[in-house]
């Protein structure tokens, strides 16, 4: 039986009528509301307001978005299509700063792009459609991967924590964090899943919570600062968590949050898992300290969730979107490829080399 949420396209292509379509990610779990979006400014929005959110979701929404871009150019030569290429793509580069996925897609579609040189606008548009078609596809076979990979640490019965959403609707299919948990449940590993909140924009309750219970799976949701306890009280065999980019070294930056669990699973001694696609490993990026964080508005914390304002008018207010964790925390690095351990200088870059899909 097909899992009622795996099969949500969260980000798909409507060519025939120059549209991308977005799960409009904020409004879950009480509106299951698809967004249609002719205007760069609207995937850009979109982007930038985690409508559309996960990494590899934000990738595969920008291959779409440089394409029909450049579909609506009226560029008659190549070297004129390029241009008007460029400006989208360097506009919607603007969107969100930590995600590596965001410029790895709008890279790809480029070189996609130059390949193209001495063709048609025609061809050169229908390489792009292509392009960016290939990208959503090859993401939907990486999760699946990195699910069967992630599926070979744990044992029927674990309990399991993650922490934001690393899910479907974060990707093409299955999710990253959560597709060993899918692939479990259809093979009767019966896990029972502990999601943290994941405060201040509560994807782990909105989202996670809501995709797994859609799937049938024992889920339980706890606020984030409950995630000690359950661990000191045995219920946590393993923790698994996404990622939006991977240094060389294996620092990983994911939603705030994030590196408090894994000192947390450190002093528990629970493996404590980073599924990562190969997209996601930045080997430019020597450390942790050179991933640029980003500061969300103010208004996420103060005044977002409630009626009325939850703190005292003025308020000096810090809000990184993300934090990252060292690599000294992580058990493992699960990507499409295989599992990488430490030192992770070594086995990173050994992930590009022996690739399997």
């Amino acid at each position: 039986m097909q899992n009622p949420v795996t099969v949500i396209q969260s980000v798909r292509l409507d060519d025939e009528n120059d549209t991308l379509v977005l799960l409009d990610q904020t409004v879950l779990p009480n509106e299951t509301n698809f967004l249609e979006l002719k205007e760069m400014e609207d995937i850009w929005d979109a982007i930038y307001q985690l409508k559309v959110r996960g990494a590899p979701a934000i990738g595969i929404a920008a291959a779409y978005g440089a394409y029909l871009g450049s579909k609506k150019s009226t560029a008659e030569t190549y070297e004129a299509l390029y241009a008007d290429f460029k400006k989208v793509k360097d506009y919607l580069a603007t969107s969100r700063p930590t995600a590596v996925n965001l410029f790895w897609a709008l890279n790809r579609m480029e070189d996609r792009f130059k390949q193209e040189a001495g063709k048609s606008v025609a061809e050169v548009k229908a390489a792009l459609k292509e392009e960016s078609e290939a990208i959503r596809a090859e993401d939907e076979k990486i999760c699946e991967a990195i699910g069967q990979n992630a599926l070979s640490l744990l044992e029927p019965g674990w309990g399991l924590l993650t922490h934001c959403n690393a899910g479907t609707i974060a990707t093409a299919k299955y999710g990253t964090a959560l597709a060993p948990i899918y692939l479990g449940q259809e093979k009767g590993y019966n896990f029972k899943v502990y999601a943290d909140e994941t405060r201040p924009l509560l994807q782990g309750a909105r989202l996670t919570a809501w995709e797994l219970q859609q799937a049938g799976v024992d889920v339980t949701l706890i606020c984030d600062n409950m995630a000690s306890i359950v661990m000191k009280e045995g219920k946590i065999q393993a923790v698994l968590v996404g990622c939006d980019r991977v240094a060389a070294n294996g620092d990983s930056a994911n939603k705030i949050g994030t590196s408090g669990v894994a000192i947390l699973a450190k002093h528990y001694n629970i493996p404590f898992y980073v599924c990562a696609p190969l997209s996601t490993i930045d080997l430019e990026c020597k450390t942790g300290n050179d991933i640029h964080i980003e500061l969300r508005p103010s208004e996420e914390i103060t005044t977002k969730w409630y009626e009325q304002s939850m703190a005292p008018e003025g308020v000096q207010t810090y809000n990184p979107a993300f934090d990252v964790t060292d690599h000294s925390l992580i058990t493992g690095i699960v990507t499409e490829n295989g599992i990488a351990y430490a030192p992770y200088t070594e086995s990173l870059p050994k992930m590009f080399k022996n690739k399997m899909l």
